[in-house]
């Protein structure tokens, strides 16, 4: 009865059964290449392993190249939807787990074992080499300061950031705590050589001694 109810779908069961087995093998795959020697969540490490297994069983069920196109469309946006926004590792790795469920889909399961080892190889040794990883990518932060509301910071700040920083720019800026105070958002890129404590201590004695924070920005270009 199975058999009767898979025709039209599939060869046999078993073609499905070994497709998606080895979709969840590349995905396994790929989940441990992303934790090894990284930090990661549960929920991400399980995705990976089930996001190839996902694909490849849409891509299985559309039949024709039209069916496949609007499947592979869909798949790939599934990007946009998560929750928390993603590093650009996270959403590579995304990208490869997709990419070896749309080979297995396809049914070429050992160019997708394949596109896994050598990808995953690839991605383990990006991410082992210090590529791009400078002293000068350390200098592009993040800077939020908390001021309240009857200081003007418009120019409140300029001579300390012509002082440490080579850039900033304003990004944003919210009201937080009732509409009692103001919470600046910089991107800078910060003079080499230069103290990070005496930077902020200078800010805080301009903002009243209110919550400041200073981060690594995630990306960042050279202008």
């Amino acid at each position: 009865m199975f058999a009767d109810l898979s025709k039209g779908l599939f060869d046999s069961a078993t073609d499905f059964l070994r497709c998606l087995g080895t979709a969840l093998a590349c995905g396994l795959l790929f989940s441990l290449c992303h934790m090894f020697r990284s930090r990661y969540t549960k929920s991400f490490a399980i995705t990976l392993l089930i996001l190839p297994a996902v694909v490849c069983a849409v891509i299985m069920m559309v039949n024709g190249n039209v069916g496949t196109g609007v499947a592979v469309a869909g798949a790939f946006s599934l990007v946009r939807f998560r929750s928390v926004p993603g590093t650009a590792k996270e959403i590579t790795m995304l990208f490869l787990a997709m990419g070896a469920g749309l080979i297995c889909g396809t049914g070429h399961l050992a160019f997708a074992v394949l596109y896994t080892l050598v990808l995953g190889l690839v991605f383990l040794l990006c991410n082992q080499l210090p590529l791009a990883s400078g002293k000068k990518s350390l200098l592009y932060k993040t800077l939020t300061i908390t001021i309240p509301e009857d200081l003007d910071y418009s120019g409140i700040f300029d001579d300390l950031f012509k002082t440490y920083t080579r850039e900033h720019s304003l990004i944003r800026v919210k009201t937080t705590n009732m509409g009692s105070l103001f919470r600046l958002t910089y991107h800078i890129t910060l003079k080499a050589n230069i103290s990070e404590k005496q930077f902020i201590d200078e800010l805080r004695c301009r903002n009243g001694n209110l919550e400041i924070s200073m981060s690594q920005q995630e990306t960042t270009a050279e202008l």
